[in-house]
């Protein structure tokens, strides 16, 4: 029997759930998530509006900020 790296266990446990371990979203993958445009995701980053991060001059948008946003931005419905 071959004994398993711990790099290749690691890779063995990320194999195909780049989802689950991608914590931040670039401005392109944000607008393609949301369904908005990239201009968008600009203008609500400019208007302070979607939470975000600079990451070496870089802007980025971590996913569990974002899911919050998405959540206390949520309307309810008038029920009658």
């Amino acid at each position: 029997s071959v004994p398993v790296s711990p790099f290749n266990k690691l890779m063995e446990i990320g194999k195909n759930a780049d989802e689950k371990i991608k914590a931040f979203f670039t401005p392109e993958e944000l607008a393609e998530f949301l369904a908005i445009s990239r201009a968008t995701v600009y203008r609500l980053v400019g208007k302070r509006q979607l939470p975000f991060h600079k990451i070496g001059g870089v802007l980025r948008f971590k996913k569990a900020d974002i899911e919050e946003y998405l959540e206390t931005g949520r309307v309810e419905p008038i029920v009658r």
